[in-house]
């Protein structure tokens, strides 16, 4: 997706009562294309663009697809899914989980619930008819303290806990799709997975932002129970 970015240049006006930070952010906000994009298409926010561009690079969205998207609030990777699969309230194909509430999406289920409590792999599981799902992913980051390592380390063992939860819920051929963070201890996870799918790709989407060290892996083709 291409923008023209001349006209969105914005400055914020002098004299607001803005911290140095807020005021960086909301400049960016201001200026960001992806934003006033999201706006126009109805998305609840910009990183619904980063899956629908990995989507249309690696296309693990198929018409019936069973999808679990962890940690979904605002709940614009649903939207995506939602729409990209079929689902639809008579039959719905996505089920989204978070700690915080989560306002409807049409043809979703969503659950304010703990991904990391052992009842609720079962749960879904009987939520999607007694099938498994077909992709599970996830956009989570943990709240970060300004220490990089001490940051890396969280968000690490997040992602970690969620491929566990995702190899629990996984058809067999099932995409696994979730944010990392470089930092070093990455690559054991990546290992892991390499082991678990047939194929491991990263990937940058082009609507994440570029000063940011997030990328994204998409592990294809779950071996199941080898």
């Amino acid at each position: 997706m291409q923008f023209n970015e001349r006209h969105l240049k914005t400055n914020l006006r002098r004299g607001g009562r803005w911290s140095k930070s807020s005021a960086k952010w909301l400049q960016r906000q201001l200026n960001d294309p992806y934003v006033s994009e999201a706006k126009a298409q109805g998305f609840r926010g910009r990183a619904a663009f980063k899956i629908e561009q990995m989507n249309q690079q690696f296309h693990f969205f198929k018409k019936g697809s069973r999808v679990v998207d962890l940690g979904c609030a605002p709940g614009g990777w649903t939207q995506v899914a939602v729409k990209a699969v079929h689902s639809s309230p008579e039959n719905p194909l996505v089920i989204g989980l978070d700690l915080l509430p989560t306002d409807p999406v049409d043809g979703a289920i969503l659950l304010q619930r703990d991904f990391r409590e052992p009842a609720v792999a079962k749960e879904l599981i009987d939520l999607l008819g007694g099938q498994k799902a077909d992709v599970v992913m996830s956009d989570m980051a943990a709240n970060t303290t300004g220490n990089h390592m001490v940051d890396h380390l969280r968000i690490m063992g997040l992602v970690e806990t969620a491929y566990d939860f995702a190899i629990k819920v996984l058809n067999n051929g099932g995409t696994f799709v979730a944010k990392i963070f470089q930092g070093g201890t990455e690559k054991n996870l990546l290992n892991k997975m390499k082991s678990d799918f047939l194929t491991v790709k990263h990937v940058k989407p082009e609507a994440s932002r570029k000063d940011s060290s997030e990328f994204y892996v998409v592990a294809s083709g779950f071996k199941g129970d080898k």
